[in-house]
């Protein structure tokens, strides 16, 4: 039985692993997203300290690629620290793409924040394949100064990037247009705050996703899960404002990554760390 739909039956199952990560150069991740062209494929990034690249890997934790990009940054690198990785459309229909979001800034100092554009990559059947990816960079700036943030989201209905930060009393809403060109920059839309219960550093919010129809939003702190269901195509921003649903949630080592099977009726949270778990939840029921 495929994992999606062995998690659809399993939904109020609390810790459903589907495996581990297998490589240890998976030992800081901080995103994850589902492929929408190639079945059991999601692509995660690790954060700072490492270069401008992320990987593919399987339900399981299988490494199956790794994708070097040009990062725009000062120094060997290429990036600072990349804290968010995305899936979604872009500039050209048809095509798919991978958004990696260069967002964190522990200081609040930098004066603007990169994410890079990359069409999905075509992969080969052997493990460990290495590629070197074209990247397209947007440079984004926010309205009000700089932020700290790890959560990078794509809606596919309204076609708008949305950033929100990760720490304080409230938590910052942001958005931009998810079309752009080459170097762009581009000031964000500051849409809403939020406010979420609990002691910090436990409840700054870490990672998110959107669901590839646009229905569904999750969202994720050290210690929660947010889960909401959109109300026909009103705007994300809005959705957030409501009171979330809190599904079950085994508390990891550092989680910092969520995102949602393509089908929707499912998402994976996986930590920092080598040969760390990834837990696979059922959505909440309507």
């Amino acid at each position: 039985m495929e994992l999606a739909a062995y998690a659809q039956n399993k939904a109020d199952d609390k810790n459903y692993i589907s495996g581990h990560l297998q490589s240890p150069l998976n030992d800081e991740t901080s995103g994850i997203a589902s492929s929408a062209v190639q079945n059991d494929i999601y692509y995660i990034n690790n954060d700072s300290g490492d270069t401008s690249r992320f990987f593919a890997i399987t339900p399981q934790g299988k490494l199956k690629g790794v994708f070097y990009f040009n990062g725009v940054g000062e120094g060997k690198l290429g990036v600072k620290d990349c804290e968010d990785i995305a899936v979604g459309p872009g500039p050209q229909d048809g095509i798919s793409y991978v958004y990696i979001a260069d967002i964190g800034d522990n200081d609040s100092s930098k004066p603007f924040i990169t994410i890079y554009r990359v069409p999905e990559p075509t992969m080969k059947k052997v493990t460990d394949s290495i590629y070197h990816v074209n990247s397209t960079p947007l440079y984004i700036k926010y309205p009000d100064g700089p932020r700290d943030a790890e959560t990078l989201m794509i809606d596919p209905l309204e076609k708008l990037f949305y950033i929100i930060t990760k720490r304080g009393k409230t938590v910052e809403v942001y958005t931009a247009p998810l079309q752009f060109n080459l170097n762009d920059t581009t000031i964000l839309t500051k849409r809403t705050q939020l406010k979420f219960n609990g002691l910090q550093p436990f409840k700054w919010i870490v990672s998110g996703d959107i669901s590839k129809d646009g229905t569904q939003v999750v969202l994720k702190s050290y210690s929660r899960v947010y889960y909401w269901r959109r109300n026909g195509a009103e705007p994300i921003w809005q959705t957030l404002q409501r009171k979330p649903q809190q599904p079950a949630y085994e508390q990891e080592r550092l989680g910092e990554a969520i995102g949602f099977a393509p089908n929707g009726k499912s998402y994976y949270t996986v930590s920092e760390g080598n040969k760390q778990p990834i837990y696979h939840y059922g959505v909440p029921k309507p």
